[in-house]
């Protein structure tokens, strides 16, 4: 494993190489990501901890997600099974690992909405753990929060964006590498930026399309028709670049399966 610095148009080669990788088992996918809504939603329900229960699981999760990119690539086949991957594959050690990233996961949000606070007097947290009335919200200062959140949360996800699969596969300490996620999200952040802007354009071209295509057709079942699954593909083919990111900063070949394709067809 090394850390790579690579130019800004290599986040437009992720982007390519995420839905390309969703091409390959969209079903397979799919699947894993309907399973992993409907067990976070059930976790959600657990009385008092529900609201923070499924944070713990993310790191988890996310290395099962990039375990199935992995055997995906490989030709192998993928079941729901492989979304606790992290928690079972790697021992006991890798396991507690996790969950202690995602202790550290469930802190750094807290601190984000926490200072969100400071712009709403806390009507996003009220809102993120059930005990505000959305109907009651004064949409200004929540949108102010939002924002300021968003701003707060970039260095959280830089900091866990690589965390889960250096702990798994290459037996880093959670701290550690967090540090060297970081790390690598700065020195490549002009791909980053090229990545995130590519998904924000998909994103909003498919709600701008979804709109007009309701008001042409004057109805909103088939807007909540038409956007739940056209959201789960595109956050779907999200998680699958994910996986592109990890290949491309750390340039991690893997010996027993084929490449991803660096400038994939169309």
């Amino acid at each position: 494993m090394q850390l790579i610095e690579v130019p800004a148009k290599t986040g437009y080669v992720w982007f390519r190489q995420g839905i390309w990788l969703f091409r390959k088992n969209p079903f397979a996918f799919l699947t894993l990501f309907f399973t992993y809504l409907v067990v976070m939603t059930v976790i959600a329900h657990v009385p008092v901890i529900g609201g923070v229960l499924p944070l713990v699981f993310i790191p988890g999760v996310a290395v099962g997600f990039m375990a199935a990119c992995r055997d995906t690539i490989a030709g192998k086949p993928v079941f729901p099974t492989i979304l606790v991957d992290g928690f079972r594959s790697y021992g006991n050690v890798v396991a507690k690992r996790l969950f202690g990233l995602g202790l550290l996961y469930i802190a750094s949000m807290a601190v984000v909405l926490l200072c969100s606070a400071l712009v709403d007097g806390g009507l996003l947290l009220q809102l993120m753990i059930g005990t505000a009335d959305p109907d009651k919200a004064v949409v200004g200062n929540l949108r102010m929060a939002v924002l300021a959140a968003l701003v707060l949360y970039l260095p959280v996800a830089m900091l866990f964006w690589f965390a889960p699969v250096l702990t798994a596969w290459h037996d880093v300490p959670p701290v550690k590498a967090m540090f060297f996620s970081i790390v690598s999200c700065w020195r490549n952040r002009g791909a980053f930026v090229v990545f995130g802007a590519l998904w924000f354009a998909v994103s909003a071209v498919a709600s701008f399309v979804i709109s007009a295509l309701m008001q042409a057709l004057g109805g909103d079942e088939f807007a909540i028709a038409a956007v739940m699954p056209v959201t789960i593909i595109i956050v779907t083919m999200l998680y699958c670049s994910f996986y592109a990111t990890y290949r491309g900063c750390f340039g991690v070949q893997d010996a027993s399966s084929s490449d991803l394709p660096t400038t994939p067809a169309a």
